[in-house]
């Protein structure tokens, strides 16, 4: 089947929305470390705010985490609009260049936050208006990114159903679905296009410790849009590929490097290797927004680290007081492993930099363009 032939269902849920005009608005993030039980909104008018539901998790997806910032870019713009209304425009530009930064160290792994920022920022320095209409542009730019990345959603959707067309049994690892965007997801988009379509489906989800992002999330989504699923410890995952019971492995990507190599929750690794081991095809699914063109291979990537949580995330009762855990966030998978590359692009087989390059140039384009969505 075409990707046009496929129905493109509502997100199940959607993580972010801001309201109002950009004097008077505010952004409301849906608080994901309170999921599945509580479904508790968050309101925020500074940046600050922003910053720290990026940094504890509350808001997460390298999507969601780039719309979130440029969000919070225009919280912190007005805040200096308000703290200094007389400024010049080199002066303003200057201060908002210093709020800006702490933005886009939120959270170094995944490449949409820090891009969103700087995008933006060349938006506010190309202006040649006075504050006020900067302040407004960067609503505008940020509204924009919102409404791009739900098309590629969409996209996404359409591309990877088609791919994944007559395949019915399916792994992911951690959450990519509607939750980390602002539309119907990465890895997950697939299979709501799939199942809204009228096939038979059915989801595997590794619980993806230690925040256990696919029993609490993943499986909280695939509920909500009727989805048959199941939930599995990580460590079954190799044996379930080897059983034959499983057709394609789909997870997201939080970066995607120059060479294809793939940033992605840690266990990702081992899923795909136990994918390749056993013949079943491991599928990557992720908007252009992901892809870093200016970061070489994976071991580039400064890899995030939890050792201070470690002990609560790990085994909060029945650890030892003096417990020394590792705990990195995400883990590389190289691009060897990687059947297929699924954008808003299309879809790209046995991926390598050859292949890529005409994505990652327009992956670039777009992480310095200011008005995505045109």
């Amino acid at each position: 089947m075409q990707p046009a032939d496929f129905t493109v269902p509502e997100p199940p849920v959607s993580p972010l929305r801001w309201s109002g005009s950009w004097r008077d608005g505010h952004l409301r993030l849906l608080d994901q470390t309170r999921l599945p039980r509580h479904e508790t909104w968050l309101e925020h008018r500074t940046a600050a705010g922003v910053i720290d539901d990026i940094q504890r998790l509350a808001v997460r997806g390298a999507p969601a985490i780039g719309i979130a910032g440029a969000y919070a870019l225009v919280l912190a713009a007005r805040a200096v609009l308000e703290a200094f209304p007389a400024m010049s425009r080199p002066e303003f530009l200057e201060q908002l260049a210093e709020v800006a930064q702490p933005i886009a160290d939120a959270r170094p792994t995944a490449v949409n936050l820090p891009a969103a920022v700087a995008r933006h920022l060349e938006l506010a320095n190309a202006s040649p208006d006075a504050p006020e209409q900067i302040v407004a542009g960067l609503l505008e730019a940020a509204q924009a990114l919102d409404a791009y990345e739900k098309d590629a959603c969409e996209a996404m959707g359409r591309h990877g159903a088609a791919w994944l067309f007559g395949r019915t049994r399916f792994l992911t690892h951690c959450n990519a679905g509607s939750l980390v965007t602002s539309g119907i997801g990465t890895a997950l988009a697939p299979f709501y296009v799939l199942h809204a379509s009228g096939q038979a489906i059915h989801v595997t989800a590794d619980e993806s410790r230690p925040l256990l992002q696919g029993l609490r999330l993943t499986a909280y989504e695939l509920a909500k849009a009727g989805v048959p699923y199941a939930v599995q410890a990580d460590s079954a995952a190799a044996g379930l590929l080897r059983s034959g019971k499983i057709d394609a492995v789909v997870t997201g990507a939080d970066r995607i490097c120059a060479n294809g190599d793939v940033v992605n929750k840690v266990g990702t690794y081992g899923v795909a290797l136990a994918a390749r081991s056993n013949g079943v095809p491991y599928v990557v699914a992720a908007p252009l927004s992901t892809l870093d063109a200016n970061t070489a291979t994976g071991d580039d990537v400064a890899i995030e680290d939890r050792p201070a949580d470690a002990r609560a995330y790990l085994a909060p009762e029945t650890a030892p007081a003096d417990l020394v855990a590792h705990a990195p966030a995400f883990d590389v998978t190289p691009a060897a492993l990687v059947s297929a590359f699924v954008s808003e692009a299309g879809v790209i087989e046995q991926p390598d930099r050859r292949l890529l390059a005409p994505w990652l140039a327009r992956a670039e384009a777009l992480q310095t363009r200011t008005d995505p969505g045109r």
